[in-house]
């Protein structure tokens, strides 16, 4: 379970929509290096490093050292975590009348069917 103060870091780090672009480049390309992720900005390789920071601290991005550059890795399950905080009762609610539904148009079929055939 997330505790509240890595879920302050998680959103702190999606608050910033140069941060979710670069999580966006991330997952489209697991591996991406440091260098070839700052080229899609247009901004310092500095400011890339600090906000690669923030996604390393919220746990959104892990990193491997590979010779002299750095690969650049997705971690999507901080996010699923906070999905599944909220989430879970609320699916299981609407899941519970889903099946509801689904049996009444299955008996309701049956009855047609059965109908149909006494015909």
């Amino acid at each position: 379970m997330t505790t509240n103060d890595e879920m302050d870091s998680i959103f702190h780090a999606l608050a910033h929509a140069t941060r979710r672009a670069m999580l966006d480049h991330i997952r489209a390309e697991p591996g991406l290096t440091v260098g070839k992720l700052a080229n899609f900005f247009d901004v310092s390789r500095i400011a890339v490093m600090n906000h690669l920071a923030v996604l390393e601290k919220a746990n959104l991005v892990l990193s491997e050292k590979d010779g002299r550059s750095r690969k650049l890795y997705l971690n999507a399950m901080p996010i699923q975590d906070i999905h599944d905080r909220w989430t879970d009762t609320y699916s299981a609610h609407w899941a519970d009348r889903v099946n509801i539904i689904k049996y009444a148009a299955e008996a309701a079929a049956r009855k047609l069917t059965r109908r149909d055939e006494d015909e």
